[in-house]
């Protein structure tokens, strides 16, 4: 959506998914703000299910309460759905960094996106925009 909230303090937006966010009801958040982390922060990856920063700093915690965050406010709008920054330690959807920050790329998800998932709501990474369309407005 292009709210400067990734790690590196920038947004990250998505010209497609802008063009018909007036047609839907978004709620935007971050698992990582909400988790208590800071914008700029240090980068974090998955290493042995927790979440470490490049210097190592165990930010597990941080991760896991800003994913039960997410999964509580969309509990509360009713949220079917979860559109998500996609690599990412919170909201991975298929893939993440494999905890070498190297960029090497292994199956997986984000806290956020796994407990999102099992809290019965779909989650949806943000290169699949139409796959997201056809499940909003069918077709």
């Amino acid at each position: 959506m292009g709210i400067a909230c990734r790690y590196d303090g920038n947004g990250a937006q998505n010209r497609e998914i802008l063009s018909f966010i007036d047609s839907c009801f978004f709620v935007p958040v971050c698992p990582e703000i909400m988790g208590g982390l800071p914008t700029p922060r240090d980068p974090a990856e998955i290493i042995g299910g927790r979440v470490k920063t490049i210097r190592g700093i165990d930010v597990t915690e941080n991760f896991e309460r800003g994913a039960l965050q997410a999964v509580n406010i969309a509990l509360l709008y009713g949220c079917m759905g979860a559109l998500l920054k996609e690599r990412s330690p919170s909201c991975g959807a298929g893939m993440v960094y494999d905890g070498s920050f190297s960029g090497k790329m292994v199956p997986g998800e984000g806290i956020a996106a796994g407990l999102l998932r099992r809290n019965g709501i779909k989650v949806i990474g943000e290169s699949s925009v139409e796959e997201l369309k056809r499940w909003i407005f069918g077709g």
